[in-house]
């Protein structure tokens, strides 16, 4: 596929706007394309992988986003400054502000988006429908929230502008309608600066379906196919593919027409993308247009076999679409990698990436599926083995992409790449989308809205197995604890498994929140035996490696080891990794986190009781109207919200009782086990 240049607006160096995954996948484009790159960078980002990846990078001084890469006057100073003459905006911060793409255009910088004007006509999503409505695209019918029923529930209350899942709201109870406006409201207005929220009717089980649309300057509209985005966790997208499973012919085409047509009505330019939700009866209304990239670009890069970033700088340079777009080949399903801990609420995790390394060939495209093709695994990732995922930003760590000429291909191929991933220092979503992946109801082809509104308690849930698992994971870190190391004295390599009186030698580690002990008897000539399991043989052991035949089966098990930072330690605590291949036909984590329990337990500092800790780092962006020390709370209570990773999370009384103490106040930074505020429980009735 080739494009044809009717102007000579030649980019010689590209400045991104932008910072993580995206940022590293522009710049790996632009580098095959002979074009230099510019990084941004907040000081948290300082060090961090788009910031490696670029040729130079400029620092916007300060650590949260409206101090830095909202600014839309720094990032143009710094292109200016690096010598860039061209700006890729990314997704998300300012990708869709019409007037930064002004600004970007009259410092006499190329912008590598859509015309600012159909930026502002689909800026607000109430003006977007009134267009579309013009442009007979199907739409769902507004509801008044002041003119609301009980026959008009469920309600979607949305955010005007933004996305994201920022100042979205589902409601099913009138009483409860005014409230969710006001909180909506106030997040809409914390992330975008504009309060605006509408509702719609709420569309149970239905299905996101989007079009990928890509227009040149010469009147040529692409329509590249359909992805499903179904799959949603706090109405932000978990799991995509291409093309959307299951639709007739018939709707492709209604689709495909309706969403080139809603770019047409605005005269669209570059790439963007019109969401559509189909209900129970596979009607489409139209939701949205994001006038970007989005995330889930490369399911339709690898179906079609082109590179859309690519496409992006030649039409900014006024190269020439062909006139019908490439044919689509086998299929492509994408999951997005979060530090995240979907059983408790979705929670955002911060800290050091000890290992990251997924399983898959890291390119730009991955190789068209056809006929007899092997699937092809692609990894857009914004982090690296080392990186510190910290609380300002999104928690997404990386996307995982595989192709292959089938569906069901795909779809197991992606699943043993993220299987096999390992990830240390962080809880991830890497399980929740294994056991997705590998749910009948998502390989049969069925996905919805409420997927896990239904499944999640089940999707989090402890395998059956999953006690079996841990005890083996925690005897191998114990066995490659004791192992001696390689090139140890040959005193030291014999006394390790040499017999002693003194019988089993024991180790503690907590998996979770529980504790497993382990006891191994040192063998003369020998590896040790494991007294507590006797059907489990160990055949080898070293410090990172450990042999087990557990049941029959052999078993390699990868250890790595962290000693407990802050302190020197003897006794072998610390933070350790134990990786495995998953065992056939199990749910149970084939990657386990353990912490060694020292033999002798450290003073910790006391926390009176009833204390309330918070569970991640972040910042408190409110606290319950009224709320003081001396009141009378209730279990469940919201007593505050925390802001991290761009959601908020509400933070709850423990137990019902005297509220004694209260120590957060809006705006001020926490840490993870920071002191918020202390709950004296009621004394219980007799």
């Amino acid at each position: 596929m080739t494009t044809t240049t009717t102007t000579a607006l030649p980019i010689t160096s590209v400045l991104v706007a932008n910072r993580g995954e995206i940022a590293v996948r522009v710049f790996r484009t632009a580098r095959a394309m002979g074009l230099a790159s510019v990084a941004v960078h907040s000081d948290p980002d300082a060090g961090a992988l788009h910031v490696r990846e670029a040729d130079t990078a400029v620092r916007l001084p300060g650590a949260a986003p409206a101090d830095t890469y909202l600014r839309g006057d720094l990032v143009i100073a710094a292109a200016l400054a690096a010598g860039a003459d061209a700006v890729h905006p990314g997704y998300g911060f300012l990708s869709e502000n019409a007037a930064f793409a002004r600004d970007v255009l009259a410092a006499g910088l190329a912008w590598i988006g859509p015309p600012p004007d159909a930026i502002e006509a689909m800026a607000s999503k109430t003006r977007a429908k009134e267009l579309m409505r013009a442009a007979k695209v199907p739409l769902l019918d507004p509801v008044d929230p002041a003119a609301a029923t009980a026959a008009d529930l469920p309600l979607l209350l949305k955010a005007a502008a933004g996305g994201g899942g920022r100042g979205m709201r589902v409601v099913r109870d009138l009483d409860a309608l005014g409230p969710a406006l006001d909180a909506a409201a106030a997040e809409a207005r914390s992330a975008f600066g504009d309060g605006e929220v509408f509702a719609e009717p709420y569309v149970e089980r239905g299905r996101h379906v989007e079009v990928q649309v890509l227009a040149d300057g010469h009147g040529t509209v692409w329509a590249l196919g359909t992805r499903d985005c179904s799959l949603q966790r706090r109405h932000q997208k978990v799991v995509e593919e291409a093309p959307a499973p299951g639709l007739s012919d018939g709707l492709r085409r209604t689709l495909h027409e309706a969403a080139v047509a809603a770019a047409r009505a605005v005269g669209y330019r570059g790439a963007g993308t019109v969401e559509f939700l189909l209900d129970a009866d596979g009607r489409p209304c139209f939701l949205e247009m994001n006038t970007r990239l989005q995330v889930e670009h490369p399911v339709t890069e690898a179906v079609h076999g082109v590179d859309l970033v690519a496409l992006q700088i030649r039409i900014a340079e006024g190269a020439a679409l062909p006139p019908e777009p490439p044919e689509p080949a086998g299929h492509a399903v994408e999951a997005r990698l979060y530090a995240e801990d979907p059983a408790q609420d979705w929670r955002p995790q911060a800290g050091t990436l000890a290992a990251f390394d997924v399983p898959a060939a890291d390119a730009p495209a991955p190789v068209p599926g056809t006929a007899g093709s092997p699937a092809a695994v692609r990894v857009d990732a914004g982090y690296a083995a080392g990186d510190r995922v910290g609380v300002h930003y999104d928690p997404m760590l990386a996307k995982v992409v595989a192709h292959a000429p089938t569906r069901s291909e795909a779809v197991r191929a992606l699943a043993r790449a993220l299987a096999g991933a390992r990830i240390h220092g962080v809880t991830t979503n890497r399980d929740l989308l294994v056991r997705t992946l590998r749910h009948p109801e998502f390989t049969a082809g069925a996905p919805d809205t409420g997927f896990y509104d239904r499944h999640l308690a089940a999707l989090t849930a402890p395998a059956p197995d999953a006690g079996r698992a841990a005890a083996l994971a925690a005897a191998a870190a114990a066995l490659a604890a004791a192992a001696p190391a390689p090139g140890a004295p040959l005193a030291a390599r014999l006394g390790g498994w040499r017999g002693v009186r003194s019988g089993p030698q024991v180790r503690r580690y907590r998996i979770g929140g529980t504790e497993h002990e382990v006891r191994y008897l040192p063998v003369r000539g020998g590896p040790p035996h494991l007294p507590d399991l006797p059907d489990v043989r160990v055949l080898a052991a070293a410090p990172d490696r450990v042999v087990l035949e557990a049941g029959g089966v052999r078993r390699v098990f990868h250890v790595a080891h962290r000693p407990d930072r802050g302190a020197e330690r003897t006794d072998g605590a610390g933070e350790v990794w134990v990786d495995t291949a998953p065992a056939p036909g199990s749910d149970a984590p084939a990657s386990h986190a353990l912490t060694a329990v020292p033999r002798f337990t450290e003073p910790q500092d006391a926390t009176p009781p009833g204390s309330l800790l918070a569970p991640m780092p972040g910042t408190v962006v409110r606290v319950a109207e009224g709320l003081a020390p001396g009141d009378t709370v209730t279990a469940g209570q919201p007593l505050l919200w925390l802001e991290a990773m761009k959601m908020e999370h509400r933070v709850t009384s423990p137990a019902s009782g005297t509220l004694t103490a209260l120590h957060a106040l809006p705006g001020h930074q926490v840490e993870v086990g920071t002191l918020l505020a202390v709950v004296q429980e009621e004394e219980p009735r007799p």
